[in-house]
C-alpha cells in the first residue's frame, strides 16, 4: 500500500510541472504568432522592403537682404516609399559660397540660434517641410546677385535615393508663408 501511495504522490507532483511547462511554451508561441500576423499585414500593404521614393517640391530661396552674405532656402521633401532615407548633402551651382543644412532652435526669450546638421532623416510615408522655424538650408551668396523670380538650381543628395536636382524660385522675405 505504501508503494502505491508513493507512486500516486509522484504522479500528482508531476502534474504542476507539466502544466507549468505547457504554459511556459505557450507564451513564446503566442508572441511569435502575433509577430507573424503583424508582419503579414505589413507585407500585405505592399510596403515591405520597398525602397524609399523621395519627391522634392516647393523650392524657394529668400532674396538676400542688402549687406547680408547669407540667405535661406526651403523645400518640401516627401518619402512615399516603404523605407526611410536621409538628406545627406546639398549643393548649388548658383551659390558659389556653398549650401549647408541647418536646424533652428529657440533660446530664452525671443532669441533663436542655428545648429549645423550633417543629415536629416525622412521616414517611410513621412514629409519634411523646411521652414525658418525648423530645418532649412543656409545659402552663402553675395547680396545683389539674385532678383525676385530668378530660378536657382539645387541638388539634394539622399543616402539611398541619390541626387535630386531641381530649381528654387527666389522670393522676397515676407511674401511666403511657412
Amino acid at each position: 500500500m505504501t508503494g502505491l501511495l508513493v507512486r500516486l504522490s509522484a504522479r500528482l507532483a508531476e502534474r504542476p510541472r507539466l502544466t507549468d511547462s505547457l504554459l511556459a511554451a505557450l507564451v513564446p508561441v503566442a508572441a511569435s504568432s502575433l509577430a507573424l500576423a503583424a508582419l503579414t499585414a505589413w507585407v500585405g500593404t505592399g510596403n515591405a522592403g520597398s525602397p524609399p521614393r523621395v519627391r522634392v517640391t516647393e523650392g524657394r530661396v529668400l532674396l538676400p537682404i542688402a549687406g547680408s552674405a547669407e540667405t535661406a532656402a526651403f523645400f518640401r521633401i516627401t518619402n512615399e516609399g516603404g523605407s526611410s532615407d536621409r538628406l545627406v548633402g546639398v549643393t548649388s551651382s548658383g551659390a558659389p559660397g556653398g549650401v549647408h543644412l541647418s536646424g533652428h532652435r529657440m533660446g530664452s526669450g525671443a532669441t533663436a540660434y542655428r545648429i549645423p546638421l550633417d543629415s536629416v532623416g525622412i521616414g517611410a510615408g513621412e514629409s519634411l517641410s523646411m521652414s525658418p522655424h525648423g530645418v532649412d538650408l543656409t545659402v552663402a551668396v553675395p547680396a545683389g546677385q539674385w532678383r525676385a523670380g530668378d530660378l536657382v538650381s539645387f541638388t539634394l543628395t539622399f543616402s539611398r535615393s541619390g541626387p535630386v536636382k531641381l530649381p528654387a524660385v527666389v522670393v522676397r522675405p515676407g511674401t511666403v508663408a511657412f
